[in-house]
């Protein structure tokens, strides 16, 4: 593996800044980078992010470099935009982010007493004031994955001291919901049952101390590695195999020691 090349003091990043000035530029540019905006952009920057994760996942070092590159680049296509649109550049989020870490960390660069969890998440209330959120839900991104979304929403709820004393109420919740699902009537209202169904196991995931898109997570890995199993044992004929069939390969995809 080739060893960690330093940040140089004239930053290799200023290489990366001028790049994408260059791509931006409006007479002499790549055509497709110029027409880019904050909306077109933005999706590409949640692929990167989960390409990042996707490659924690696997334990690629190689793989998570290219990725976190292609993500860094994410941050300097934003910053190069609000830049030509006057609003801030690269240097400003840096600043505000170096801020931010200093800020939540008073016991480190500030001289406090104390520090830990809790006077992070008091600080993080303070900056959620002063921005003028008024609700304790206030700030959580409505573009994250369902899933987190609802474990966040479940969180800050839980913090004014809005949730259940132990699991026992969460997992009954769930009966509850599912008895709901099952009384739908029409399409809608299964859709908003099952909306309920959901946001209640991702509570009682919480309650239980699992962080339920991890969880989720790893029981897709766990199908999709069992269900190539399943591929590989019947080959060319799975596709024609009756559902009994298919379950016992199932079953004896189970209990292979690595699946």
């Amino acid at each position: 593996m080739t060893p960690p090349t330093p940040l140089s003091s004239s930053s290799n990043i200023e290489r990366l800044v001028a790049i994408m000035a260059r791509l931006r530029d409006p007479k002499t540019g790549c055509e497709w980078d110029t027409v880019q905006t904050f909306a077109t952009i933005a999706p590409y920057t949640i692929e990167e992010a989960y390409e990042v994760a996707d490659a924690i996942e696997r334990g690629d070092m190689d793989d998570l470099k290219d990725e976190l590159g292609d993500l860094l680049l994410q941050v300097i296509f934003h910053s190069r935009m609000a830049e030509e649109a006057g609003d801030f550049a690269l240097a400003d989020v840096v600043n505000a982010i170096s801020d931010k870490m200093e800020r939540r960390h008073p016991h480190i660069f500030l001289g406090a007493a104390e520090g830990g969890h809790h006077l992070w998440e008091q600080i993080k209330a303070a900056e959620r004031g002063a921005k003028g959120h008024e609700s304790a839900l206030d700030g959580v991104a409505v573009g994250l994955p369902a899933l987190l979304r609802a474990e966040k929403l479940q969180k800050r709820a839980a913090r004014t001291g809005f949730d259940w004393p132990d699991p026992s109420g969460a997992r009954a919740k769930i009966d509850e919901e599912l008895a709901e699902v099952e009384a739908a009537t029409t399409s809608a209202e299964v859709e908003e049952e099952l909306g309920d169904l959901l946001f209640a196991v991702v509570n009682w995931a919480r309650k239980l101390g699992v962080e339920p898109e991890a969880a989720l997570r790893a029981a897709n890995g766990k199908f999709e590695k069992r269900f190539k199993a399943m591929e590989v044992e019947a080959g060319d004929a799975f596709e024609g195999l009756d559902l009994d069939a298919k379950e016992e390969l199932w079953l004896k995809a189970k209990r292979l020691p690595s699946l």
